[in-house]
């Protein structure tokens, strides 16, 4: 069977940058991710097991090579020691269990997190990709490509519209609901040619670098989470995971993402300190409006011009969406937006809701509000019930 992945740079930057940060930080915490789908239909996800299992075997014998490693080594945020230990790195296949619970897949990997969060895209590429392979891949990819030349026109139309303070510009974020990695290529590859004012990169490292492309991403749920359950005061774990990626990445990588515990939550921690320090911030659940109104409410409370900052949607984009956006705010700061599956899998087809969130850490739940109840993640009531006290966020 043809492998999924064949490249450990095939991936979302942002796990190499909280990789970094964790290696640095808290190299001996340990964690546990799960994986979870909510709309599987088309075709049972754990009659995919046997192919999962063999393509995890595959991932396993995978190591960085040297024009990998001197790829990433020409990124200023990274950092000589973490490439030294990318250099011996080598996922452990006796950190990931996949089975099947009574006709649900089900995929865990625990153990070091330094060791288990590199697991968490592969494995989401491997089951989509998987799950796609047996749809019929002529007219899905006939139909994938009608829909690439109908955005790319859409883009060419946009052009004609009068032009506001900051420009338009989004990026591919689709490694991990991607109709296949080729096609992923593919995509990119053609964006990349087309519209070049207009599509600025991708969150896959190894595009990024094949295709001479900026590769994008900061920060994800995750490493925020895990300050849950580092020692900090509850209510601190924002302003812990804050602090020490300041101190980690020094003036790089500064979008923060605001809805671990909701946005109101987050900007009573984001106080004049952080929202100096950080570049801009990332919306990733809730209404696109409403939040990025208050974050341009938090930037005047602040007596910050938002014009010197960045808000990054993230959030089931699509073209129109993200065109309604940047009218609505273009004039008034800048802009960046992130689309995924509308973009790497945009064929036609009934697609996937899966992900593969960290619930553990230490031995401890912890867990993600957001600003959308269905993507609340913690199969703990008694902590989430905790978490929502100490943030004063209702249920």
């Amino acid at each position: 069977m043809p492998a999924v992945i064949h490249s450990l740079l095939e991936t979302d930057l942002y796990k190499f940058t909280m990789w970094q940060a964790m290696l640095h930080r808290h190299p001996q915490t340990q964690a546990e991710y799960v994986f979870i789908c909510r709309n599987a239909r088309d075709y049972p996800l754990a009659h995919l097991i046997p192919e999962i299992n063999e393509q995890l075997d595959l991932l396993c014998t995978l190591r960085f090579q040297a024009d990998e490693l001197a790829y990433l080594s020409g990124l200023r945020f990274i950092k000589s020691d973490f490439v030294d230990f990318l250099r011996i790195f080598q996922f452990q296949r006796d950190f990931i269990q996949v089975r099947d619970n009574e006709g649900t897949l089900e995929i865990v990997a625990r153990g070091p997190q330094v060791h288990v969060m590199g697991f968490e895209i592969p494995v989401l590429a491997i089951v989509n990709e998987l799950y796609f392979r047996h749809a019929d891949q002529a007219p899905a990819l006939a139909e994938g490509r009608r829909r690439l030349a109908a955005k790319v026109a859409l883009l060419r139309q946009f052009s004609q519209e009068p032009r506001r303070r900051n420009p338009f510009e989004f990026f591919d974020f689709g490694v991990r609901r991607r109709f296949s990695g080729q096609w992923q290529r593919e995509v990119v590859a053609t964006l990349a040619r087309e519209v070049p004012e207009y599509f600025k990169g991708t969150s896959n490292v190894l595009l990024a670098r094949d295709l001479n492309t900026v590769p994008i991403g900061t920060m994800a749920h995750e490493f925020l989470q895990t300050y849950q359950a580092l020692g900090v005061r509850l209510r601190d774990f924002q302003k812990a995971a804050l602090e020490s990626w300041v101190q980690e990445y020094r003036g790089d990588l500064g979008v923060a993402l605001t809805d671990v515990v909701g946005m109101d939550a987050f900007l009573a921690d984001f106080d004049l300190y952080f929202a100096k320090l950080f570049d801009g911030l990332r919306h990733d659940s809730g209404d696109p409006v409403a939040w990025g109104e208050k974050a341009l409410a938090h930037y005047a409370k602040l007596r910050i011009d938002a014009n010197t900052k960045r808000l990054v949607f993230s959030d089931s984009l699509n073209l129109p969406r993200a065109f309604e956006l940047y009218r609505q705010f273009a004039d008034r700061t800048q802009l960046g937006f992130g689309i995924g599956t509308d973009l790497s899998n945009d064929m036609g087809l009934h697609t996937l809701h899966i992900v593969m969130k960290l619930t553990h850490c230490n031995g401890q739940p912890v867990a993600k509000l957001s600003d959308s109840p269905g993507k609340i993640l913690c199969d703990d009531q008694t902590f989430l019930a905790y978490l929502r006290q100490v943030f004063k966020v209702a249920v």
